[in-house]
C-alpha cells in the first residue's frame, strides 16, 4: 500500500477568477473547509506523508496546512516556473520512495475511491461523464486496463474521464524522461500513456464521488453535495423565536438572533452574527466571523470568512469572498427573465455555465455601495467597489 501522496497544488487558476486572483485554488472553501483539507481528510490513515507541490502563492498553503495534518506528515516542494503536470511531479522526485498516490489539489476525491485505487500496483481513477469533449478521456484495451488518455477528443472514445488521481511508483520518472514537451510544458498524461504500453494500468471507476472544480459555480455544486453528507452541530447561541429546519451547524461564539429562519443544510462558522430576522436557505455555507444583517436573505451560496452582508440584502446562488462588505440593500439577481442558462465571462469569452440560477462571484475585500444591483453571472474583482445605487451589468475588474 502506498505510504506517500503527492498533491499537485502549484498552478495559478484563471478560470476561477476573481476568487483566485490572490490565492491558490486549493485554498478555496467548500462547506467551510479548504479543498486541500477535504482531500487530506480522505487520505488520513491511508498514507503517512503528503508531499504538496506548491507554486503560485504557495506560502499561503504552507501557512494554512503546516507540517502536520492529523496523522499525515506534510512536506513541500516548489514548482517555479509551472511547466506542466509532469514537471510538477519531477519536483518531488527526490522525496518519493516507491509507491505513491498522485492527485490534483483542486478537485475533491473520496476515501472509498482512493482505497479502491491503492489495491492495485498502477491505477487511474475514472469517472463517467456525458461531455466527453471537456475532459481527458480513457481508451481501454481490455475491460479495466488503460490503453491511453486522449485529451478532449473531438470524437467519442468512451464515457470515462480522467480524474487526475493515480497510483504510481518511482518508475514513472523513466517514462517522464521520454516525454516530449508540448510547447514549454511536460504533461503527465503523456508519461502515463507510455507506461500503459508496458504495464497494466488498472482503470478504477468512481463509486463514491469526484467533484472537479473548474469554475466558481462548481464550488456551489460541491458545497451542496458535501453539506448533505457531513454532520452538523450547534455550538453557538440560538436566541428565542429562531426557527431551524433540517441540518444546521452553528460554530462557537456565533449568535443567531431573534426572528431568524434557517432551512438546512446550512453551516455557519465561528464568531458570526446572524440576523435578526434573517432568512438563510440551503445549501449555504457561511464562514467564520461573518455578519449577516437584519432581514437579509441568503440562498445556496458560499460566504467566506469575515464577510458582511448589510441589512435588507439578497444573495442567491453566489460565491462571496473574504472580507467582502455588501452595503445595505444589495440585491443579487440569480435568474434571467427569459429563463435561459446564465452566462458569464471566463478568460475573455462569454460562456454558458449550464445553470438556470446563478448570481455573482465577488473577490476578497470588495465592497458594494448601498442599493447595488448585480446582474446574473457578473463578477467583481478583489478590492473593487461600486457606487450607491449602481447596477452591475458587466464584470468589474
Amino acid at each position: 500500500m502506498a505510504k506517500q501522496a503527492v498533491i499537485l497544488a502549484a498552478g495559478a487558476s484563471t478560470r476561477t477568477y476573481p476568487l483566485t486572483v490572490n490565492k491558490p485554488k486549493p485554498l478555496l472553501k467548500i462547506a467551510n473547509k479548504t479543498i486541500l483539507e477535504h482531500n487530506l481528510e480522505q487520505l488520513d490513515g491511508l498514507v503517512e506523508e503528503a508531499i504538496i507541490v506548491i507554486g503560485f502563492q504557495g506560502e499561503q498553503i504552507i501557512k494554512k496546512i503546516g507540517e502536520q495534518f492529523s496523522h499525515i506528515n506534510i512536506r513541500y516542494v516548489q514548482q517555479s516556473p509551472q511547466l506542466g503536470t509532469a514537471h510538477a511531479l519531477l519536483q518531488a522526485k527526490a522525496l518519493i520512495n516507491e509507491e505513491f498516490i498522485l492527485l490534483n489539489g483542486d478537485d475533491l476525491y473520496s476515501r472509498e475511491d482512493i482505497k479502491k485505487c491503492i489495491e492495485h500496483k498502477y491505477a487511474i481513477l475514472a469517472s463517467k461523464v456525458n461531455d466527453f469533449q471537456s475532459f481527458g478521456m480513457l481508451e481501454l484495451k481490455e475491460e479495466n486496463k488503460l490503453s491511453k488518455i486522449i485529451e478532449k477528443p473531438s470524437q467519442y472514445i468512451s464515457n470515462l474521464a480522467n480524474t487526475g488521481l493515480y497510483v504510481l511508483d518511482s518508475s514513472i520518472f523513466n517514462y517522464i524522461a521520454k516525454v516530449k514537451k508540448t510547447g514549454e510544458e511536460l504533461f503527465l498524461t503523456d508519461a502515463i500513456n507510455l507506461m500503459a504500453e508496458k504495464e497494466h494500468v488498472i482503470v478504477v471507476p468512481v463509486s463514491n464521488y469526484w467533484l472537479p472544480i473548474a469554475y466558481p459555480w462548481n464550488l456551489l455544486d460541491a458545497n451542496e453535495f458535501l453539506l448533505k453528507r457531513i454532520s452538523l452541530e450547534i455550538d453557538g447561541v440560538i436566541e428565542q423565536n429562531v426557527t431551524l429546519k433540517g441540518p444546521v451547524g452553528v460554530g462557537k461564539n456565533s449568535i443567531v438572533k431573534n426572528g431568524t429562519y434557517i432551512e438546512g443544510p446550512v453551516i455557519i462558522g465561528a464568531n458570526c452574527h446572524i440576523g435578526p430576522n434573517a432568512y438563510i436557505r440551503g445549501a449555504t455555507a457561511i464562514g467564520d466571523s461573518c455578519k449577516i444583517g437584519n432581514a437579509v436573505e441568503i440562498k445556496s451560496s458560499i460566504i467566506m470568512n469575515s464577510a458582511t452582508i448589510g441589512h435588507l440584502s439578497y444573495v442567491g446562488d453566489s460565491v462571496i469572498g473574504e472580507h467582502v462588505n455588501l452595503g445595505a440593500g444589495t440585491i443579487v439577481a440569480n435568474l434571467r427573465h427569459d429563463g435561459e442558462e446564465v452566462k458569464s465571462i471566463v478568460k475573455g469569452n462569454l460562456i454558458s455555465i449550464r445553470r438556470r440560477k446563478f448570481g455573482t462571484v465577488i473577490g476578497d475585500n470588495a465592497k458594494t455601495g448601498i442599493h447595488t444591483s448585480i446582474y446574473p453571472g457578473r463578477k467583481i474583482w478583489p478590492n473593487k467597489t461600486t457606487l450607491p445605487g449602481e447596477i452591475v451589468k458587466k464584470d468589474i475588474d
